[in-house]
């Protein structure tokens, strides 16, 4: 009986992950300069590590890599291809 409210939780997470990750794609790439998306990526994975801290947290991570990709092509094309296959798995529920 408690299996549907886990799988709606997890689907609920997901969705926010994924949104959020599409935001951020869609805002770096709009706003950042194309040599310093690539830093900021890696100044966002370094303080990721340290999600333990208080203000740095674990959800750096995926963002980092996010605007890691969009500065490094084959990358790029796989993150591009990720985000749209989850739009559209979601679309499919």
């Amino acid at each position: 009986m408690s299996a549907p409210r886990t799988d709606n939780a997890a689907k609920g997470w997901k969705q926010r992950l994924v949104e959020g990750l599409r935001k951020g794609y869609r805002w770096g790439d709009d706003h950042v300069p194309p040599g310093l998306r690539l830093l900021l990526g890696l100044v966002l994975i370094a303080g990721g590590v340290f999600g333990f801290l208080p203000v740095l947290g674990f959800w750096m991570i995926p963002l980092g890599v996010v605007m890691m990709s969009l500065d490094i092509p084959p990358l790029r094309r796989w993150m591009r291809r990720r985000l749209h296959l989850r739009r559209a798995l979601e679309k499919d529920s």
